[in-house]
């Protein structure tokens, strides 16, 4: 179905938990990717489906034992696993030195996650720039999706990585609740110049944040967290729509040019 990779350039401001708000709230089938080269933290964060710990050593390090072989879409759901809350997770390294083996992954993994079949992907990438073998990965994305707090350090990197990236983007605030919308326009200012697709907005909401840990319910559908996550995935969904029509009225080739929104 459809890739989205979410990210950041500076400190990885909150993408995990994004990532996985936003999976809580994704209108259509899903797999959220933990795809940080750096190594990932959802083994031990999130309890599974059986409130007990997921087992780290099943996910992304297990699948690339295998995919030396061949990696087909279908051989990535033998390597999943479920949340307590039943979100379906391919966990990712458990520290960045497992990486140094897998270089040759991502491009397969790119491909195999964008042709999943009956799920779109939300990949978290977590830091930009460290892996320049990530860019195999981001190649085959529907959608990119880079995340940023609104000082001044932060959106200095936003800019820089968009300049890097070579392809269009989208941007999402980690915003203050207190300053939420000013906080979203002074970025969608600061980036106007540059091939950017939207600019939305997260809250930052550490309390939702701690009930993504636990059992999932009415207290996490009430909380900031969740219902800007549920305007962000309306957002990116609109996106791929947008996109779909875009590629279909080019003859089926994907734009990489989009206007600030």
């Amino acid at each position: 179905m459809a890739l989205i990779v979410l990210a950041a350039d500076k400190g990885a401001p909150g993408v995990t938990t994004a990532a996985t708000a936003l999976g809580a709230v994704w209108p259509r089938p899903v797999l959220l990717a933990e795809c940080d080269p750096s190594g990932g933290d959802l083994a031990y964060r999130l309890p599974g489906e059986d409130v007990g710990v997921l087992n780290p050593g099943r996910g992304l390090l297990s699948l690339g034992a295998v995919a030396r072989r061949g990696l087909r879409a279908e051989l990535i759901y033998e390597h999943t696993q479920r949340l307590v809350g039943g979100l379906d997770v391919l966990t990712g390294l458990t520290n960045a030195e497992q990486a140094a083996g897998l270089t040759w992954l991502w491009g397969p993994l790119g491909r195999s996650l964008a042709a999943l079949p009956g799920a779109d992907v939300l990949a978290d990438c977590g830091r930009l720039g460290s892996h320049p073998q990530m860019n195999d990965l981001i190649a085959e994305a529907d959608e990119v999706v880079l995340f940023t707090r609104a000082s001044l350090d932060h959106v200095a990197h936003l800019r820089e990585r968009l300049t890097l990236l070579g392809r269009r983007a989208g941007v999402v605030v980690i915003a203050d609740p207190r300053a939420y919308r000013a906080s979203i326009e002074e970025v969608r200012r600061i980036v106007s110049g540059w091939d950017v697709t939207f600019v939305g907005g997260l809250a930052h909401d550490p309390k939702g944040a701690e009930l993504l840990r636990g059992q999932w319910g009415g207290r996490l559908d009430r909380s900031l967290l969740i219902r800007t996550a549920r305007d962000l995935a309306g957002r990116l969904m609109a996106q791929l729509t947008a996109d779909v029509a875009a590629s279909d009225a080019q003859g089926g080739t994907r734009p990489t040019k989009g206007a600030t929104s």
